[in-house]
């Protein structure tokens, strides 16, 4: 015979609650983390180790590092809330603050983040100033890249220059590094990217400078940073925001980590940092 009684009743629905309650604890105990690809899959997760070992002890919980396929995709998880921390360029995140409904918030952004540039490269000799690209082919990076191009796109705009029609051909590599690819093999006679990637590979002697050098540096504007979404625990937000605030080049680990994000230091930012960009995405009417 079934036991219908209240009390039986009672304990099965309280059994369930414990056993949903214990499902959802056991999910907030992986903090997950993704990033815009605006490089290599192997040169992200590189970069990603470091920093995912220093918050799982800060945090007091694993943290896994989850890759995704393209800037839509970073953009869509965040706001979906199948990640806890995206890194985003400024265009990206205006995306997400716009698709969220104001639902995401940049918690950090490198220091050199507050005065980001773009550069335009070319391996052409006749090509000296972006009026030069008039006939070209040209490539940015992802369309979805601050730094990449919406960004150099809007210093185009306001040099009189419109891609589409004064450009012979307009290509997109998809990454910075790829761009830089694009025109030292000569498939495109120039192209844009995120000045902290041109000057990584000049560093490390992977881009022969005789060949190809920079024609155009953009004027400063705010670009890359950390967010998380808006419905994250205040006390969680705190935590993570000081734990990265915190690092420092003075301790070994803080370096590491430091120099793979190619940053000096993480400082405060916030939404209304990232104005211009959004104003440059509606100019661009890429928004």
């Amino acid at each position: 015979m079934i036991d219908f009684s209240p009390s039986r009743t009672l304990r099965a629905l309280l059994s369930c609650a414990l056993i949903a309650f214990g499902g959802v604890a056991h999910a907030q105990q992986v903090f997950r983390v993704t990033a815009i690809p605006d490089e290599s899959p192997t040169e992200l997760a590189r970069k990603a180790a470091p920093l995912m070992k220093y918050l799982e002890s800060r945090l007091g919980m694993k943290v896994e590092y989850t890759p995704v396929t393209d800037y839509a995709a970073a953009v869509e998880t965040l706001v979906a809330r199948k990640v806890d921390l995206a890194w985003f360029g400024g265009f990206t995140f205006v995306q997400a603050h716009v698709r969220s409904g104001g639902k995401v918030i940049p918690v950090v952004q490198r220091a050199e983040d507050e005065n980001f540039r773009s550069v335009f490269i070319s391996s052409d000799p006749a090509i000296r100033t972006v009026a030069d690209l008039k006939g070209k082919d040209v490539s940015f990076g992802s369309q979805s890249s601050t730094s990449g191009h919406l960004m150099p796109r809007s210093f185009l705009l306001q040099a009189g220059l419109n891609p589409e029609k004064d450009f012979r051909r307009v290509a997109y590599s998809g990454a910075h590094d790829a761009t830089i690819a694009a025109v030292a093999s000569g498939k495109v006679q120039a192209g844009a990217l995120n000045i902290s990637v041109w000057e990584k590979f000049v560093a490390d002697k992977k881009v022969d400078t005789s060949k190809v050098r920079v024609i155009f540096t953009t004027p400063p504007y705010y670009d890359y940073n950390w967010t998380v979404h808006a419905d994250m625990p205040a006390a969680l937000r705190e935590k993570l925001t000081q734990a990265l605030l915190s690092l420092s080049r003075d301790s070994a680990e803080g370096k590491e980590i430091l120099e793979l994000q190619r940053a000096t230091r993480f400082v405060p930012t916030k939404a209304e940092h990232y104005k211009g960009i959004e104003a440059a995405a509606r100019s661009a009417e890429l928004l």
